[in-house]
């Protein structure tokens, strides 16, 4: 196995940065967990290029180093590369998922918006999806992707955009496809400045709608799924789409959180039944 520090250094980023995948992972076998860690940490990479860059061409560099570093197996000293690397290589992974998610996100360093339902549903796909079928994976070497990851996947997908839409907006990015803006008569200036809306609403409902058929999908094909486990992380889904349906609530103003105890019943619960 790679260093350890490797993945010591991939749990410390996941736990910090992305809380409830780290908590559905603590429900994973102990031998699977640092791989799924290193999945995760490199998905934490690629989310947060545009932040630690000054211009897109920068973070097209860095997304193409990371292309090289799959390609070539070679990790020039960095942790998180390094325990990629490694675990593609130990549970046997297709790199061509993951080098789909690097173009994907390539979508964040500029700021064109989500021009269609099409290809918002694209973009979760190869963002999210991909993670939850390489988890699965890691669970059971030698299953291909089963409705039930692809499914949660774009679920969780979807409801962290959804809860992301006031910092979104803040940097200038509309994730919300331009159809479904149109379809509501909804210009989108009016949300990237920021104005609540009925028509906004009918929006966000859509969206949220669109989450739950997927969620759907998910629990009707969990039977057939070889890995169960790693669907965890979209069975907070529900929970967070039940905050946003308060009334009352200012989508730009109010954040859509869950107190950690009620993150973890709500995985416990659901993990016992899978």
């Amino acid at each position: 196995m790679a260093a350890a520090s490797a993945y010591a250094h991939c749990e410390t980023e996941v736990r910090r940065d992305d809380r409830d995948r780290w908590l559905a992972s603590l429900f994973l076998p102990d031998a699977a967990r640092p791989h799924v860690h290193a999945l995760l940490a490199f998905n934490l990479e690629m989310a947060k290029v545009r932040d630690t860059v000054s211009e897109p061409m920068l973070g097209e560099i860095r997304f193409q180093w990371w292309r090289d570093a799959l390609a070539n197996g070679a990790a020039a000293g960095h942790p998180a590369a390094e325990a990629l690397l490694d675990t593609v290589v130990r549970c046997k992974l297709d790199i061509a998922p993951l080098l789909a998610l690097i173009e994907a996100r390539s979508f964040d360093l500029y700021d064109d918006p989500m021009p269609s339902l099409d290809a918002y549903e694209g973009y979760v796909h190869a963002t999210s999806a991909t993670l939850f079928a390489c988890t699965a994976q890691i669970l059971a070497p030698g299953f291909p992707a089963s409705a039930a990851t692809q499914a949660a996947g774009r679920a969780y997908a979807m409801t962290g955009l959804l809860r992301g839409l006031p910092w979104q907006v803040m940097k200038g990015q509309l994730y919300l496809p331009l159809d479904v803006l149109a379809r509501f008569q909804l210009p989108p200036d009016e949300v990237l400045a920021h104005r609540n809306s009925p028509a906004l609403g009918f929006v966000l409902n859509d969206l949220r709608a669109r989450v739950r058929g997927h969620l759907k999908t998910m629990h009707a094909a969990l039977p057939d799924c070889p890995a169960p486990l790693a669907c965890l992380p979209a069975f907070l889904c529900e929970s967070y789409l039940r905050r946003m349906e308060k009334p009352g609530l200012d989508p730009f103003a109010t954040p859509i959180e869950l107190p950690q105890w009620r993150r973890q019943w709500v995985l416990w619960r659901a993990a016992r039944g899978l």
